[in-house]
């Protein structure tokens, strides 16, 4: 089973905004941490944003400061990725991923979901 599900993806207008979502659904195993991570075509995959379950910290990459907030829902198990004034250079596949501390580190996230596509196009 995968512990991990994302959902919320689609096309939208530059200027638009897109939530995504992410159900933690399985055992993480300890996993307190969670992040957003996105992959471009013909790019490596790159940290987006972090949130510290327990305390709910935040941290973001400087690309989507200011636009993105990441947040938790501890009752309903989600984290989210609210993204605002969405741009081209937005567009990737979205991961969600856990890990046991804050890290910016793609390698030290333990678990991934499948991907939601997020395309910028007019």
């Amino acid at each position: 089973q995968v512990p991990l599900v994302e959902s919320g993806g689609g096309l939208v207008q530059p200027g638009s905004s897109l939530r995504l979502s992410c159900a933690v659904s399985g055992d993480t195993f300890g996993s307190q941490n969670m992040g957003w991570f996105r992959q471009a075509p013909g790019k490596e995959r790159e940290f987006v944003a972090g949130i510290f379950w327990t305390v709910g910290s935040t941290y973001y990459a400087d690309s989507v400061k200011g636009r993105f907030t990441i947040s938790r829902d501890s009752a309903k198990n989600t984290v989210y990725l609210q993204m605002n004034s969405l741009n081209s250079e937005d567009t990737a596949v979205y991961y969600c991923a856990a890990a046991k501390a804050p890290t910016e580190v793609a390698g030290q996230y333990d678990y991934w979901g499948q991907g939601t596509q997020v395309t910028v196009s007019s």
